[in-house]
């Protein structure tokens, strides 16, 4: 959400800001109804101030008998004026929302400019692709043929877009989570958390996945909604919250299944599991003061980029352009990994600062250690990591001309001691 000042205070910025997005300029449909607003919400000050002095006469007259029916039916006409403009300013003040609720976050000035993903820039890039010595297969082909992945009884059962994963594989999936939930409790400073999967529309909104996103969810038939990501009840643990200054930043972290629905994404990735209706992501949440979120948004890649070192994976860095970016990020570090079966490069993480966008959403503040007033948190996400495309990393990267999988050392232990699936 925006703040309505800096509209105010420089509108032509604004338009610039939005104009990166791809965006028409904005501000005069914005500043035209908040000059609707404010206007009603003058004159009905006015009136409601001459309402007040009215009563007092009429009260004055009536103790003392004198007629007081011109009075009275002033006061009749200023209630009727009133209501009609109670009525003139709540309408404006919702549309004004409307309009500033649809719109996208400002992009930190350095952001690269760009209109896609193809204008990403490489920021710096761990290990090379491996120049294997056989033709490496697929993570589908690998799995079918060890009897481990099974997308025929998954569409069966659910339709496309889904996986059965069993034996080996099913372990192996469990151990990544494990493994990934560890690290960051145990080395990064992040405090487990179980959430909802079932979340109402106030928290849907707070993150942002409401109202602009709502054909990418999943909604039931009382109004909830599955979550995407656990960002979203994580983020609004601190919803409609004034704590105490947080010296340090707070740190949440969640292993949980997310659903999306992929609408838009006909076409894409029809086989395998890179792109599923549900998958298990790892998810790193950050609320902090406005000087540390910088630091922390470098601090909470690192830890993802962690994971991808410590299972044998090549990676990269991306700072995504402007119009890569999504919609509640001022910036944002994808991790990608390099996949020697399909020959390219896969997003697997994705970082980024939100700054105070969506903690204006979920009103939640802080109260400095001096000083008066309150001030709206900085909220940070990130994947740490999504566990279905580490499982599709690790089988693709680790795969053996026997079409079996060695294992990355720190997953042996959460694997009973195996350190091939073959």
């Amino acid at each position: 959400m925006h703040d309505i000042r800096r509209v105010r205070d420089d509108a032509a910025a604004f338009d610039a800001a939005m104009a990166r997005r791809g965006l028409a300029a904005q501000s005069s449909a914005v500043l035209a109804l908040d000059s609707t607003r404010r206007t009603a919400q003058a004159a009905l000050q006015e009136k409601q101030t001459r309402r007040n002095a009215l009563a007092k006469e009429i009260g004055q007259g009536k103790r003392t008998g004198a007629d007081t029916s011109a009075l009275e039916a002033e006061a009749t006409r200023l209630r009727d004026d009133m209501t009609a403009l109670e009525a003139e300013a709540k309408a404006a003040d919702e549309a004004q929302l409307h309009l500033l609720e649809a719109l996208p976050n400002i992009l930190d000035a350095d952001v690269p400019e760009g209109r896609d993903e193809a204008d990403n820039v490489v920021l710096r890039q761990h290990g090379e692709p491996a120049a294997l010595t056989f033709t490496p297969k697929q993570h589908f082909e690998l799995g079918e043929a060890l009897g481990l992945m099974d997308f025929a009884n998954a569409s069966k059962l659910a339709g496309a877009r889904f996986t059965v994963l069993k034996g080996a594989l099913a372990r192996l999936e469990r151990a990544l989570g494990q493994y990934m939930l560890n690290l960051h409790t145990e080395q990064h400073g992040y405090s487990e958390t179980q959430v909802p999967l079932l979340v109402n529309a106030a928290t849907m909104y707070g993150t942002g996945q409401l109202p602009k996103f709502e054909d990418d969810l999943f909604k039931t038939t009382d109004g909830r909604y599955l979550i995407p990501t656990a960002e979203v009840p994580l983020t609004n643990l601190l919803r409609d919250e004034i704590i105490a200054e947080p010296i340090t930043p707070i740190r949440y972290t969640a292993l949980s299944p997310c659903f999306r629905s992929e609408a838009g994404s006909a076409g894409r990735d029809t086989r395998g599991m890179l792109r599923q209706h549900q998958f298990n992501k790892v998810e790193m949440v950050s609320l902090c003061r406005p000087q540390d979120s910088d630091a922390e948004h470098e601090r909470m890649t690192q830890c993802a980029e962690a994971v991808l070192t410590a299972l044998g994976l090549t990676w990269r860095r991306m700072f995504l352009c402007a119009g890569d970016t999504g919609f509640g990020a001022t910036r944002t570090y994808d991790l990608e990994v390099w996949l020697p079966g399909q020959g390219m490069w896969r997003e697997i993480s994705s970082c980024s600062n939100c700054r105070d966008f969506q903690a204006r959403r979920m009103n939640a503040r802080y109260k400095p250690a001096e000083g008066k007033g309150s001030i709206f948190l900085h909220s940070l996400n990130g994947s740490g990591v999504a566990v279905g495309r580490a499982l599709i990393a690790v089988m693709e990267t680790h795969q053996q001309p026997d079409g079996s999988i060695l294992l990355p050392e720190v997953l042996v232990p959460y694997m009973g001691g195996m350190d091939r699936i073959g």
